[in-house]
């Protein structure tokens, strides 16, 4: 499962690996990707190390529970960012979504292209019948994305996000398996 890889005809999405470790740092040092992120940005590299760790022990699971993937660019492999895919218990046919994309990358339809492609591979290869993501109230960007891959907002959680700025309700999103989706 180590070498699963997903693509679009801009976009790879493959597991992360230790050799990530630095990209995802800069990533996750971003101010303008921190705004909307609960996760903080870390102290230092050991601190982010320490977050992706599980994640790529997860990766190399037999019976995957939580994706997380790379998001690069097909045309010269370069990282741009990071998307997951948690799978709730099997009967549930249920997954969630995130993603983080550096802030360079933003308004060029890449972070829409990798949900597709994530939304794909849950409905089409993992048989899921819902997948759902949730973002900030004031997160415009992500808001979009989810709408224009056809997502149907569902609610809003009050207080939900401990962000920088405070703390912010959540938009949650979801689209079904029998739900037209938009590409």
């Amino acid at each position: 499962m180590n070498n699963l890889k997903l693509k679009s005809e801009r976009l790879t999405l493959r597991l992360i690996e230790f050799s990530d470790l630095d990209a995802i740092h800069k990533l996750h040092s971003l101010p303008e990707t921190d705004e909307f992120n609960a996760l903080g940005i870390p102290q230092n590299i050991t601190q982010t190390q320490s977050i992706i760790e599980p994640w790529i022990a997860a990766n190399k699971e037999s019976d995957i529970k939580n994706y997380t993937f790379a998001i690069d660019k097909a045309n010269n492999n370069q990282f741009i960012g990071l998307l997951g895919l948690k799978l709730w218990q099997k009967k549930h046919q249920r997954g969630e979504i995130w993603y983080k994309l550096n802030s360079k990358y933003w308004g060029n339809g890449f972070a829409t292209e990798a949900v597709n492609l994530i939304l794909d591979y849950g409905f089409d290869t993992l048989n899921l019948h819902r997948i759902q993501a949730g973002c900030a109230i004031h997160n415009i960007g992500s808001i979009k994305v989810l709408e224009k891959v056809g997502m149907i907002k569902e609610g809003q959680g009050r207080q939900l996000l401990p962000l920088k700025s405070g703390w912010s309700d959540n938009y949650e999103y979801a689209i079904l398996d029998s739900d037209k989706r938009k590409k």
